[in-house]
Order: C-alpha cells, then structure tokens, then sequence
C-alpha cells in the first residue's frame, strides 16, 4: 500500500514539475524564438517530439541511472546540443526580465554589449570544460 501511494505522489509530482516547465518554456517564448531564427516552422512537429522524448530519455537516465555505452564523441556532440539549449533558456530569460539593459544602463555601459555578452559566453564554456577537466566536485 504504502509503494502505491508513493508511486502516486511521484507520478502527480511529475506531471506538476513538467506542466511548470512547459509552462516556462512557453512563458519565456523559448521554443517559439527557435523555430522564428531556424525558419522551420513547418517541422514544429518535430519540435514537439523531440522536447518529449528529450524529457523522457533524461528522466530515465537521471532516475535509474542508466550507463550507456556512447562513446566520447556522441558525448561530446551531447554535451553540445545541451549546452546551446541551456544557453537559449538563459538568454529567453534574461531577456524577458531586461537584465542586460538595465545592467548596462546602472554601470554606464554604452558600447561593448556584444563582447560582454560574448566574454560571458566563453567564460562559461571555459569554466565547464576546466570543472569536468579537473573533476572538481567529485568526491
């Protein structure tokens, strides 16, 4: 009874947790502002599948933690695809709340957007390639 009950409570909390994210995924005009700069609206179908079967595979991954045999180059294509997906989730929202503007506009900042914004970019790329490089935060 009491596995039941639990198997409850975690299949309704799934489904809260992915209606939020969907929801911020809509919210922030994610998905719409890929489709806008890729000009491929008429594969948004493929979109939709791909985000679904994305959540599933990564859930399955993380909850059973399940080891595949990728290989470095898939992992490495991997890591790329989600690191550009990650990076539009930053940029939809920091957009959305205006951070840059009101940023630049506090420290008097009026040329140089573009190389501060691409600083950031390289500097967080460097970053993680020097923490999964060093291993840092493995015990």
């Amino acid at each position: 009874m009491e596995h039941a009950l639990l198997a409850v409570i975690g299949f309704a909390s799934g489904f809260i947790v992915a209606g939020g994210v969907v929801a911020l995924m809509v919210g922030l005009g994610i998905i719409t502002r890929f489709i806008g700069v890729s000009h491929t609206a008429k594969h948004v179908k493929y979109y939709e599948d791909a985000i679904l079967l994305g959540g599933i595979g990564g859930t399955i991954v993380t909850v059973y933690e399940v080891s595949l045999p990728i290989g470095v180059w898939f992992l490495v294509l991997g890591g790329l695809f989600i690191g550009v997906f990650v990076g539009g989730w930053i940029m939809a929202l920091s957009e959305v709340i205006n951070v840059f503007p009101v940023y630049c506009r506090r420290l008097g900042i009026t040329k140089g957007l573009s190389w501060i914004v691409i600083t950031m970019a390289v500097g967080k790329v460097l970053g993680s390639l020097m923490l999964f490089y060093m291993r840092w935060g493995k015990a």
